[in-house]
């Protein structure tokens, strides 16, 4: 499974437990039964009017693009670049390539029918030196008010 198809196979992953009772089973005897699963219908309606059906992202592990759009290092780059910390050796330094696919990855948020979107910001995307004093990044400020004018686009 692509990088890509993990955030909804997940989503759907957790709603088919959800919807399965985790697992347990029902007997007449109140007790687990293997032969007979309980019957729990899911859905958006399962839930009170109202109620708010969103994802969201991390930049670190969503953004990518670590060496464009004027990003400064940071400590996450730094620790996942030390051999030996993390297990595969992945990195963000590619991610989910959210920095250059917000579009598309902002249909399939729709598609998936939320409601709503959070992300966070990467601090080193704008205040590449970590701060003020060293400037704040134009092109960074640049992306998030694309981001954000997409997102409102979409609403």
């Amino acid at each position: 499974m692509g990088k890509r198809q993990v955030l909804p196979a997940l989503l759907l992953a957790l709603l088919a437990l959800a919807s399965s009772g985790g697992g347990a089973h029902a007997s007449a005897g109140g007790g687990p039964h293997p032969a007979t699963p309980v019957k729990a219908p899911f859905s958006r309606h399962s839930f009170p009017k109202g109620f708010v059906f969103g994802t969201g992202s991390a930049a670190y592990q969503y953004e990518g693009a670590v060496k464009e759009g004027g990003r400064g290092p940071t400590v996450w780059d730094k620790f996942a670049h030390t051999p030996g910390k993390i297990a595969d050796g992945g990195n963000g330094d590619v991610a989910l390539d959210f920095y250059h696919r917000y579009k598309e990855d902002l249909k399939l948020v729709l598609d998936m029918n939320m409601d709503a979107f959070r992300f966070s910001i990467a601090w080193s995307r704008i205040l590449p030196t970590g701060s003020m004093s060293g400037g704040v990044n134009k092109e960074g400020i640049a992306f998030y008010n694309r981001l954000i004018n997409e997102v409102i686009a979409k609403a």
